[in-house]
């Protein structure tokens, strides 16, 4: 097999078992090479011929083999990949993984391994949910153990929401990403991305129309690129990007405090939509219509500034500090000025008025503000302008290390 290029793939006992056949037909189409363990549960959803046929090679189940644990295999099967993947990875497997259990082949390989793991879950929403199973799933984050998806969707069991296991591309991409080192592999990156939301009452809140997907895509794109990435986003509709630790927060003051806990980083981008006041003070209930139907009095104060605080000169202010300029009018002029008074290195500044589309849309136009001056670029995906926006990034760490 080819140095950085051998998968050891682990299937588990889901209905989705199905679909890492296509993950290993797709992987080989990009060079990667797999070897298999098939877990019990496994082999009732897919056969041990057509993993070995798709992959290959042969396909390990045994624990106590006498052949193969003549010769440890559970370690040489580690030993000998670059990436440990789980696909689809159960809530059993997942609670092992969590709590050191080793009772079959793939338990134990995993708990032999010293080689960095990419799990893709898969199981019916309520399960995904279940404070036990998130509580697992985070517990592996803190590890290093790099997630996929899951998606949303429709699920096999009639039930619609989060657990259904990420598209067979997209978790090649997020292998390929791990197996091949990017330009920006050792360094730390922090994104905030989305909304926030600030609370008038248990029930209600201000809060705006950003649906992070700029955010989440820059996250993902410096990922990809290799950076060990911080995603800290407030409420959207988005499953949580590829290889990127995540924290969900609803507030700003919450998000200043996810970001503070996570400095000092290498690279920071300020994508997220801050709301700029929040209530002076929460109601304790729900807010009651007063007679006549008049509004109520809602006092707001100023929110922290994010941006500002971390583009602060001293020992925790990355090397390079991005933020957005959200406007809709002036847009350059604006972001210039903002630029400035932010103290951050970049801005990037788009015109999310109503008939562009910006809020919530696939597409993105913005103008690259730096020392230098503005720099427009085109109209773009906004997975195309993550792109580019890291390879910018990826160049002026290249330029500053020669």
């Amino acid at each position: 097999m080819d140095a950085g290029k051998r998968v050891l793939l682990i299937i588990t006992g889901g209905i989705a078992a199905y679909k890492a056949l296509d993950v290993i037909r797709r992987g080989r189409e990009r060079g990667l090479q797999f070897r298999v363990i098939l877990t019990k549960g496994g082999a009732e959803f897919v056969t041990p011929l057509s993993v070995a046929s798709l992959s290959g090679s042969r396909v390990y189940s045994e624990l106590f083999s006498l052949t193969d644990e003549a010769e440890m295999g559970h370690i040489r099967l580690v030993r000998e990949a670059d990436l440990v993947l789980v696909a689809p990875a159960t809530a059993d497997i997942i609670a092992k993984m969590a709590h050191g259990r080793a009772d079959d082949l793939a338990s134990t390989a995993l708990l032999a391994n010293d080689r960095p793991v990419l799990i893709a879950p898969s199981m019916n929403v309520v399960m995904w949910n279940h404070p036990a199973v998130q509580a697992n799933v985070a517990t592996l984050r803190a590890r290093g153990v790099h997630v996929v998806g899951p998606g949303a969707g429709d699920l096999a069991c009639g039930e619609v929401g989060d657990g259904r296991l990420a598209d067979p591309l997209d978790i090649v991409a997020a292998a390929l990403g791990l197996l091949t080192p990017g330009p920006l592999t050792g360094l730390k990156a922090l994104v905030t991305s989305g909304p926030t939301y600030e609370a008038i009452d248990p029930v209600r809140f201000i809060g705006n129309r950003s649906s992070g997907k700029q955010g989440h895509a820059i996250a993902a794109a410096l990922a990809a690129a290799g950076a060990h990435t911080t995603l800290i986003t407030g409420p959207t509709a988005l499953p949580d990007p590829a290889g990127c630790h995540v924290h969900h927060i609803e507030s700003a003051a919450e998000m200043l405090a996810q970001t503070l806990d996570h400095l000092p980083v290498d690279i920071a981008v300020a994508a997220a939509a801050v709301s700029d006041w929040r209530p002076a003070a929460e109601a304790a209930q729900k807010m009651k219509k007063q007679e006549g139907g008049s509004p109520p009095q809602i006092t707001l104060t100023t929110n922290p500034d994010i941006l500002a605080t971390i583009a602060a000169p001293g020992p925790q202010r990355p090397r390079l500090v991005i933020g957005f300029a959200a406007e809709t009018e002036k847009v350059v002029e604006y972001a210039t000025l903002k630029r400035q008074k932010k103290q951050c290195d970049w801005i990037l500044a788009n015109d999310v008025s109503a008939e562009t589309g910006a809020f919530g849309g696939a597409d993105n136009k913005v103008h690259l503000i730096t020392a230098t001056g503005p720099e427009e670029w085109p109209r773009l995906s906004k997975t195309e302008l993550a792109q580019r926006l890291v390879a910018r990034i990826a160049a002026q760490f290249k330029k500053a290390s020669e």
